[in-house]
């Protein structure tokens, strides 16, 4: 497993600072709406900022698993294992489709 771990992190570190950059500002989204929030604001309001969030971080989770199955996927292909890798893969995209 530790090896499937740094495999991981190998994965998308090139693009670490550009995912980071991007949750940081959904970071900043979600106090916004704390703060929309606490000062009682207009809830369509509210409504347009949460789905500006989860707009941002599907894009993230987009990013990520782009990352996956360029390295970890890809990877696991060419030592044989891709049918593990499929199977874990479909599963996320599942449960990302029921989302």
């Amino acid at each position: 497993m530790a090896a499937a771990n740094a495999r991981s992190q190998a994965g998308f570190s090139y693009k670490q600072d550009d995912l980071l950059l991007r949750l940081r500002r959904i970071e900043g989204q979600v106090r916004g709406v704390q703060r929309m929030v606490e000062e009682g604001r207009y809830c369509i309001d509210i409504v347009t900022q949460l789905q500006a969030i989860t707009a941002a971080a599907d894009k993230v989770a987009e990013q990520v698993l782009e990352q996956h199955i360029r390295g970890c996927v890809t990877d696991a292909i060419q030592e044989q294992r891709g049918d593990e890798a499929i199977d874990e893969l479909m599963s996320v995209i599942g449960k990302a489709m029921r989302h």
